[in-house]
């Protein structure tokens, strides 16, 4: 591996770890806090499996941007680096919005559009490179079933 992708895997994977880390340090209060009042669906896991969980979707995430990023320049990889960006973002401000700023149905349609923005992305990804989208598979997974976790928050509160 030459020095320039060794750069580009670091920083791949240390973005979305990064936004992550901000995202969850800023609205950990939130989980443990003002979520305990809630009416929560049976389902709900614990606590404590989030960390873990999002730090390797955000490791699989990084690793998938890196396969992309090292992709030869043109509009179509523009296109799903974008498209990376705005999912990522989506994401990150998910967080505030739910935990922080407790505003469970305006999280709902949030999250609902960071569900299509990851499907949007893996079929970028895929038309660029199939192991970056198939990685984010799992992703997508998880936030299908925050996305049915965030709406029985919203329906039982």
């Amino acid at each position: 591996m030459k020095k320039l992708q060794i750069i580009k895997l670091i920083v791949s994977l240390a973005f979305p770890v990064a936004i992550g880390s901000i995202a969850g340090f800023f609205t950990a209060a939130g989980t443990s806090g003002w979520l305990d009042t809630l009416n929560s669906p049976s389902f709900r896991p614990p606590n404590w499996i989030f960390g873990p969980v999002w730090t390797v979707l955000y490791l699989v995430m990084g690793f998938s941007l890196f396969l992309i990023w090292n992709e030869k320049a043109s509009k179509q990889r523009n296109q799903a680096l974008t498209i990376f960006l705005v999912q990522l973002t989506l994401n990150f401000f998910w967080s505030f919005i739910f935990f922080s700023f407790h505003m469970i149905g305006v999280a709902l349609i949030e999250i609902i559009l960071l569900w299509a923005s990851i499907i949007t992305m893996i079929v970028l990804f895929y038309k660029i490179k199939t192991l970056a989208a198939y990685i984010n598979i799992p992703y997508l997974l998880w936030v299908i079933f925050a996305t049915v976790l965030n709406g029985s928050y919203y329906f039982l509160n």
